[in-house]
């Protein structure tokens, strides 16, 4: 009997072990997945730790157009920038993490790109989403910073995603127009100077993927931005 209780007593033991195991990892799960993109909000702080971050920089802020275009500098080497761009990021993203890539930069001028991850998440996702979302966001910085100017670059073309691209103009057009009504408020199109004179997406300007942009695309979107921004 006695050894039989110890026998019990030992599984006992082992199966509390891996129960507690279970549970730390389903915690790591959980907390992940409840807070997206905690590596890269943390590389961020990382980053800043280690050096300096200019007064007052004109902050790029969304998605991996931004996030890939790691030597923007060298594109407007007038102009103080921080890039704060993750990829895979939509703008409830941008949203959460507000004062971790808005607020505590003290920007001069904030450049958003983002929507195009919003969009690829199913049908369900229409333009007044994209409009509602985009405004949320806006009103959170305005309200903060209501001096600063804020721009808008329009969601890009791409062929990966074509069959998107008729609620994507949608949203870019919803988004100029709340724009249109707003102070110290800019849109910049990039949209249109991406296609064709046929009205077809320009092929050479994106990595083999056919969603990010080479080179030749950023060049694009350097002509177009930089007589928007501040000195």
């Amino acid at each position: 009997m006695k050894a039989e209780y110890l026998f019990n007593l030992k599984i006992m033991k082992i199966m509390a072990k891996k129960t507690v195991a279970i549970l730390f990892y389903l915690l790591i799960f959980f907390s992940s997945n409840a807070q997206p993109f905690l590596n890269e909000i943390n590389a961020f702080k990382k980053a800043d730790s280690s050096q300096i971050i200019p007064n007052r920089p004109i902050l790029f802020i969304g998605s991996s157009s931004f996030t890939n275009w790691k030597d923007i500098k060298n594109y407007f080497p007038d102009f103080q920038i921080v890039n704060r761009g993750f990829g895979g990021s939509s703008l409830p993203h941008l949203i959460m993490y507000a004062e971790d890539i808005i607020f505590k930069y003290n920007p001069k001028q904030i450049m958003i790109y983002c929507g195009e991850n919003d969009l690829s998440g199913g049908p369900q996702i229409t333009s007044d989403i994209i409009l509602n979302r985009f405004t949320e966001l806006f009103t959170l910085i305005r309200n903060k910073l209501p001096k600063v100017p804020i721009a808008y670059i329009s969601m890009k073309p791409s062929p990966s995603r074509e069959k998107l691209l008729t609620t994507m103009q949608e949203g870019n057009e919803k988004i100029k127009a709340f724009i249109a009504k707003q102070k110290k408020a800019v849109f910049i199109d990039v949209y249109h100077a991406m296609l064709n004179e046929d009205g077809t997406i320009m092929s050479d300007i994106f990595l083999s993927d056919k969603l990010h942009m080479n080179k030749k695309g950023y060049e694009i979107w350097q002509k177009i931005i930089a007589p928007y921004l501040k000195k």
